[in-house]
């Protein structure tokens, strides 16, 4: 029996934990531009959608997932027969070197590109070789991690194989290679916010697609993971917003001296001497960015993220004073400590977990009905009652919202709603006033529902109207809670550019 060899390891970047420990801050205030991921879940990546894969989580698959590669099939245009589901684009990376160019040889295109080809190269005891017209296997990736850049397609004798990670950033495909004998690989980590999911696929002509799955492990995708993509699939997928932020940060990087490529990807690549000065000047300010020989990679996230790097950036390059991450807020009291991140125009992306699961409930659909994109986490001392984590979540959102909103100019900043649920109904008329004030009326209140508002109130920096009543508590003070995000949804619409007071402001 021969020994096994070991072989080069695939480098994970330090986790949050680690990085934390070394330089001595909180994990929770780290920014990570190093995994050219979203920056933010999809909106169908909710618990619902998990729902039917829990309730059959002690079962197989034995369709290997038909209704997901039926999805992708009819997203590109391709029979069913032609869709194989992997663990990510890297199982298949490494499972098509094994395929195609054991003991051969592997080309990429263009040579300085994604690590993971140099590691398949090495578990299928493969050669790296600049010949990409004689390779045994060739991959192509398109567009370029990491540089960003959209490489021509060579012609080539051996097996070719376009990684299109990326591809949804940059509006082209190469599936018309299909026919030629590409093999094309896509994932659901990238412009789909699916990472930790993992979840990939090969398209292929039938033929390759039957040698493909007939080398997998069976399921390697579980169950769980294709729900979430099939979720996913179902909702329109628009990236004119992500491709729009890499633009603006595009153009502020080059305004700091730092001139990226031209990238048609989630990330920019900014070629420089010596970048691990940056990450290093960088990192003890909670920000990760990733060197390579040659030049530094960030990620895109969004807006909120970007402003706190090209922040740090400016700090670092020319030592301007660093701004607070005031839409970052944390709060810690003897009873609690809770962290929120908060975006007021969102797209209804909402976490709320503190362990007090009717009111964590509660807040989801205020800011779910409000338009807001919020991740409240945290802790409280639940087993003296609900009361201090309530208040506090409330008080720390409410904290949020006013350093969101700032002066309010340009808002419309009166909102009024009514909704309905059940037998229930709820009115709510909000003021950005700048000044607190709670006139509250819920019958009957499941507890601390008015304790909630008066405590959002008094942190936001609002007048907040709320008059609900039915004969449910749970439906009273839902009905209450959407209104108050539907009001406040309607008061925080533009509205030209002044604030809305004779007094100039609030």
């Amino acid at each position: 029996m021969n020994d096994p060899v070991a072989l080069e390891a695939y480098q994970w970047p330090p986790s949050n934990e680690a990085i934390a420990e070394k330089i001595g801050i909180d994990p929770r205030s780290i920014i990570r531009f190093d995994g050219n991921v979203a920056p933010t879940p999809p909106a169908s990546a909710r618990p619902a959608a998990l729902a039917r894969a829990l309730a059959d989580v002690n079962e197989y698959d034995r369709g290997r997932y038909q209704g997901l590669r039926e999805a992708i099939a009819l997203r590109h245009s391709v029979g069913l027969d032609q869709i194989a589901l992997g663990a990510g684009s890297d199982e298949f990376i490494v499972l098509l070197a094994r395929i195609y160019a054991e003991g051969g040889t592997v080309a990429t295109v263009p040579s300085f590109s994604y690590s993971m080809y140099k590691f398949a190269a090495a578990m299928a005891n493969a050669q790296l070789s600049d010949d990409v017209e004689g390779a045994d296997l060739v991959f192509v990736c398109r567009p370029n991690n990491p540089t960003g850049e959209l490489p021509d397609i060579p012609e080539v004798r051996g097996q070719l194989v376009i990684d299109e990670a990326y591809a949804d950033y940059a509006g082209v495909d190469a599936l018309d290679r299909i026919g030629q004998g590409a093999i094309v690989l896509r994932t659901f980590s990238k412009a789909f916010g699916l990472a930790g999911a993992r979840v990939g696929y090969a398209i292929a002509s039938p033929q390759t697609t039957a040698v493909i799955t007939s080398r997998q492990a069976p399921l390697s995708v579980s169950s769980l993971s294709a729900s979430l993509a099939l979720s996913a699939l179902g909702v329109p997928l628009d990236v004119s917003g992500p491709v729009a932020e890499r633009e603006r940060l595009a153009g502020e990087l080059t305004a700091l001296g730092l001139t990226p490529i031209r990238s048609f990807t989630n990330f920019l690549f900014i070629p420089m001497d010596n970048p691990v000065e940056l990450v290093d000047a960088l990192m003890p300010l909670g920000l990760i960015v990733r060197a390579y020989p040659g030049g530094l990679r960030i990620s895109v996230r969004d807006e909120l993220d970007d402003d706190v790097l090209l922040d740090a950036l400016s700090h670092v390059l020319r030592g301007t004073p660093l701004a607070s991450r005031e839409l970052r807020h944390r709060r810690a009291t003897a009873e609690t400590l809770l962290n929120v991140r908060l975006r007021v125009r969102g797209e209804g992306r909402v976490l709320v977990n503190t362990g007090s699961g009717f009111y964590d409930h509660m807040l989801q659909q205020l800011a779910f009905h409000g338009g807001m994109d919020l991740r409240l986490e945290g802790v409280g001392d639940l087993e003296t009652g609900d009361h201090h984590t309530v208040e506090d979540m409330m008080r720390t959102f409410g904290e949020a919202l006013d350093q969101a909103l700032g002066d309010r100019r340009g808002l419309t900043r009166y909102g009024e709603a009514r909704v309905p649920m059940d037998e229930a109904l709820a009115h709510a008329v909000v003021d950005l006033s700048g000044r607190a004030t709670a006139n509250i009326s819920i019958s009957p209140d499941p507890g601390m529902a008015a304790h909630a508002f008066e405590s959002l109130a008094q942190t936001a920096r609002i007048t907040l109207h709320v008059t609900a009543s039915g004969t449910n508590d749970h439906h009273v003070a839902e009905a209450a809670f959407k209104a108050v995000g539907r009001a406040l949804a309607q008061a925080m619409t533009r509205d030209g550019s002044l604030v809305r007071s004779t007094k100039g402001s609030l």
